[in-house]
C-alpha cells in the first residue's frame, strides 16, 4: 500500500475514533463525580472507569452516538452489584452526588438508585441540565430539599426520589413539568401542602406522595389529571374532605388515602367510578356509607375501616360485580350484615369492632 494511502487511512481512523470518544471535559466531570463516591469493593463499578474514552466500557455510562457527549448515568445497585451483598446490608456505595455532574450538559438520564449510603443534597445546579428526561434517586439517604426551580426541566418525564430523607415542601414550580408522566416522592420527610397547581400535570399517570408529612387539603385540581391511573397520598397529615371530583376521573384505578386526618363524607361517585383499589381507612370520615354500588362497581380492595361511619351496611354492596377484599371494621355500623355476593366470602375481621352489627360471619345473631 502506498505511504500516502496508509497515512490517509490512519488519519481517518483517528478522526472516527475521536468522534466516538467523549470530550475531555465530560471525562473530567465523571471522574470528579466518581471522587465524591466510595465503593466498598475493589472490584466495583468504578474499576471500569479507566482510559480516555468514557463512552466505551465505562459501566453505567452511555453516550450520544452523534455528539459523543455523555447522555446517561445509570447506576442501579440491584443490577450492577448482583454478585455482591444483598440490598440493605452494609457495604454499599456511600458519599454524595457531586455538583460536577452538572457539567455534563447533554445528560438526559440520571439514575442512581438503591445504594442506601449516598447522602447529601440534590445538587441545585441539576436544574440547568435542560435535556434531562429522567431523574431517579430512589433508595439512598439524600437529605435537603428538592430544588425550588425544578420546573426548569421542561423535558422531564420521570421524577423519583423515593425512600430518602428529603425535607421541605413540594416546589410550586413542579407544575411546570407538563410532560411528567411519573412522580414518586414516597417515604421522605416532605411537609407543607400539595401545590394547588399540581393539576396542570395533565400527562401524569402515576403519583406517589405517601409516607411523608404533607398537610392541608387534597386539591380538587388533581381531578384535571385525566391520565392519572394511580394516586397514593397515604400516611400523611392531610385534612379536610375528599373532593367529589376524584370520582369523575376517567382512568383512575387506585386511590389510597389511608392514615390521614380526612373528615366529612365519602363522595358517592367514588363507589361507582372505575376505581378498583380504594383505601380510605384510618381517617375521620363519618356519616353513612353511600348506597350507590351497582354492577359497574368492581373492587379488588375496598378498605373503609377505622373511621366513624354509622348506620347500616348498604345492601347495594351485594350488587357489586366484584369485591375481592372488604374491610368495614372499627366503625359505628349497626344492623344485619347483608347476604349474598361478597358477604358470603368474608370473615369476621371485616366487620369487627362496630357498635351493633349482627349476622354471619359474626357470632352475634340478629
Amino acid at each position: 500500500m502506498p505511504v500516502t494511502a496508509a497515512a490517509t487511512l490512519l488519519f481517518l481512523a483517528a478522526v472516527i475514533s475521536a468522534a466516538n470518544s467523549c470530550p475531555p471535559s465530560d471525562r473530567e466531570a465523571l471522574l470528579a463525580f466518581k471522587a465524591a463516591l466510595r465503593e466498598p469493593y475493589n472490584g466495583g463499578i468504578f474499576n471500569s472507569w479507566t482510559g480516555t474514552n468514557c463512552c466505551r466500557n465505562w459501566l453505567g455510562v452511555a453516550c450520544d452516538q452523534n455528539s459523543g457527549r455523555v447522555a446517561e448515568i445509570n447506576l442501579r445497585a440491584t443490577t450492577l452489584y448482583t454478585t455482591f451483598e444483598k440490598p440493605h446490608r452494609q457495604g454499599y456505595m456511600a458519599g454524595h452526588i457531586s455538583p460536577e455532574i452538572c457539567k455534563l450538559a447533554s445528560l438526559s438520564s440520571i439514575v442512581i438508585t438503591d445504594w442506601q449510603g449516598i447522602s447529601g443534597d440534590v445538587p441545585p445546579c441539576i436544574t440547568s441540565l435542560s435535556f434531562l428526561r429522567i431523574i431517579d434517586l430512589t433508595g439512598n439517604r439524600i437529605t435537603g430539599t428538592l430544588p425550588s426551580n425544578i420546573g426548569n426541566l421542561r423535558q422531564l418525564t420521570h421524577l423519583s426520589a423515593a425512600d430518602n430523607s428529603i425535607t421541605g415542601v413540594i416546589p410550586a414550580s413542579i407544575s411546570s413539568l407538563t410532560g411528567l408522566t411519573y412522580l414518586d416522592l414516597r417515604n421522605n420527610r416532605i411537609s407543607g401542602p400539595i401545590p394547588n397547581s399540581l393539576g396542570q400535570l395533565r400527562f401524569l399517570s402515576r403519583a406517589f406522595l405517601n409516607g411523608n408529612q404533607i398537610s392541608g387539603p387534597i386539591p380538587g385540581s388533581i381531578s384535571r389529571m385525566y391520565r392519572l391511573v394511580d394516586l397514593d397520598l397515604s400516611r400523611n397529615r392531610l385534612s379536610g374532605s375528599i373532593p367529589e371530583s376524584l370520582g369523575r376521573m376517567p382512568v383512575l384505578a387506585t386511590l389510597n388515602l389511608n392514615t390521614n386526618n380526612l373528615s366529612g363524607k365519602i363522595p358517592s361517585g367514588l363507589l361507582g367510578s372505575g376505581i378498583s383499589d380504594l383505601d380510605l381507612s384510618h381517617n375521620m370520615l363519618e356519616g353513612y356509607i353511600p348506597d350507590s354500588f351497582g354492577p359497574k362497581s368492581y373492587f379488588t380492595c375496598l378498605e373503609l375501616g377505622y373511621n366513624n361511619f354509622r348506620g347500616s351496611i348498604p345492601k347495594s354492596i351485594a350488587k357489586a360485580a366484584f369485591i375481592g377484599f372488604l374491610d368495614l371494621s372499627y366503625n359505628h355500623l349497626c344492623g344485619p350484615i347483608p347476604k349474598g355476593g361478597v358477604f358470603d366470602t368474608l370473615d369476621e375481621s371485616s366487620f369487627a369492632h362496630n357498635d351493633c352489627l349482627c349476622g354471619k360471619p359474626l357470632l352475634k345473631a340478629c
